[in-house]
């Protein structure tokens, strides 16, 4: 039985899950249909929908285990769920972060400007930028595949033994750590590009100020604006595996409720503010929003007129 704490945590977890989904739905559908109509889709457009698609699968994966944890823990313990729920959550987990990568390089090689060579060169081949991080993306799906052969047979050969729980324990943070170990790298990169980034900006706006321009400059708002989404994302992202690490650490200390739905709260703010920022930082995904809550307050207008 749940504390009145626990519930309402719980609430507020299940509520950004929702969020979450629907943000990245709607991120989907419109990008999906900004294709159909122009029959074109920007490298921007396909990470947004990749992102999308495969952060909705992280956020069902995150509930999915939480609720599990919470309310029925001895189903972890049989069989082989917890390496299946580990594998599924991987791929998505690393296709995730990938996408996120590719979105904060594409948009630091578009907005930064350094004289750097390295820079320069990296910023007249995308492409081959691209096809970098696909082939990292590839290795460390091969790399946790060794690991994934191990841990089944590992549980194989302890399952019916009176010790295999603590067995499990044991080997536990292991197999996390090195199945996880190749989106270090992309966690890394994302958040050293956000920095730079973020370093351009500022530099640009102390430039501005020292010219004379002032705050009002559309120029100068539009790159604070940037900077505050810079910051929120990098914030989220680090709070959403600080989460992770909570709840790793929940299954080596007696059953702590508390402290394991605070690590999903911690988890879940990233894909559900993340898509949030990007719709209100996008203007086209703010103008469909828009588009969208107006059609259904129209809707809702006409359905009470009907009914009165």
């Amino acid at each position: 039985m749940l504390s009145a704490a626990e519930g309402i945590l719980l609430c507020v977890v299940t509520s950004e899950a929702v969020l979450g989904v629907l943000g990245d739905t709607f991120i989907a559908l419109a990008n999906c249909m900004e294709y159909a109509k122009n029959k074109k889709l920007s490298k921007i457009g396909f990470i947004l929908i990749g992102l999308a698609i495969s952060r909705i699968g992280v956020v069902w994966i995150i509930i999915l285990q939480g609720y599990m944890q919470v309310f029925f823990p001895h189903i972890l313990t049989f069989g082989n769920i917890t390496e299946y729920i580990t594998y599924i959550w991987v791929f998505l987990n690393h296709l995730s972060v990938w996408f996120a990568t590719n979105l904060n390089i594409l948009y630091f090689l578009k907005i930064a400007n350094f004289s750097n060579s390295v820079f320069l060169w990296l910023k007249s081949r995308v492409r081959v930028v691209f096809i970098f991080l696909s082939g990292c993306l590839l290795t460390s799906w091969l790399l946790c595949f060794p690991q994934f052969s191990k841990m089944l047979n590992n549980s194989k050969m302890y399952w019916g033994n009176t010790s295999w729980l603590q067995q499990q324990k044991n080997v536990f943070l292991i197999n996390q750590s090195l199945t996880n170990l190749g989106i270090f790298f992309f966690i890394i990169v994302s958040l050293i590009t956000c920095f730079l980034l973020i370093v351009f900006l500022w530099r640009h706006i102390r430039q501005m100020h020292s010219d004379g321009s002032g705050l009002r400059d559309l120029n100068t708002e539009a790159h604070v604006k940037a900077m505050r989404v810079l910051i929120s994302f990098a914030v989220l992202f680090i709070l959403h595996f600080v989460g992770l690490s909570i709840q790793v650490l929940c299954f080596f200390l007696p059953q702590n409720n508390l402290l394991f739905i605070t690590g999903l709260i911690a988890t879940c703010l990233y894909p559900c503010g993340h898509s949030i920022i990007l719709i209100l930082g996008n203007k086209q995904l703010k103008q469909a929003s828009l588009k969208a809550l107006q059609h259904l307050t129209c809707c809702e207008t006409k359905r009470n007129l009907s009914v009165t």
